[in-house]
């Protein structure tokens, strides 16, 4: 279990960036595959996923140039936190907007779905503008939570990697040579 925590800290920024293009692959399979329109707020929480994909690179592309001397960068580390508590932010004011708990924007209220015909229509010119999707409406759900209740846990859970990324232990690093 030891072994396991130091390789998921010690390069966490690629692993960060395996689970953001997880995530990212799983949305779009949704609305390709499950025909299921995003949302505005849908389309928000993707964006912070996008973020956490440049850090993640930008901070792996770093670990692996220095040669993993020392794994993962700390400030990646805390900007990935960042990133993921802020997508746990969005995706929990999605999820109590369609809970009822609080009222929505209205540029979060639609109504039927787009389909890519309309979409062409529109993009050529020869269509109004449809309705977008109500963001307040639950497309989908499994064990009783939505996406966005998933997205709430998911994004908490990769902020609290992050942190202990960030805040790993010295022995998380690759040993020092000791001299005789």
């Amino acid at each position: 279990m030891r072994a396991a925590y130091r390789l998921l800290t010690r390069w966490w920024t690629a692993f960060a960036l395996a689970a953001s293009l997880a995530m990212l692959g799983a949305a779009h399979a949704f609305e390709r595959f499950g025909g299921l329109a995003p949302c505005n707020l849908c389309l928000k929480q993707r964006e912070v996923y996008w973020g956490a994909v440049a850090i993640a690179v930008l901070a792996t592309g770093w670990t692996l140039f220095s040669g993993g001397r020392r794994g993962t960068p700390r400030i990646a580390a805390f900007l990935l936190a960042a990133v993921f508590a802020t997508g746990a932010i969005t995706a929990l004011f999605h999820l109590g907007g369609e809970q009822g708990w609080w009222a929505l924007p209205a540029t979060c209220m639609g109504g039927a779905s787009v389909d890519v015909d309309a979409l062409a229509a529109l993009a050529a010119g020869t269509a109004p503008a449809g309705p977008l999707p109500s963001c307040g409406d639950v497309a989908w759900s499994w064990l009783g939570l939505s996406m966005a209740g998933w997205n709430v846990l998911i994004s908490l859970a990769l902020a609290t990697f992050s942190l202990l990324a960030a805040k790993r232990p010295k022995d998380a690093r690759a040993p020092r040579i000791e001299k005789a």
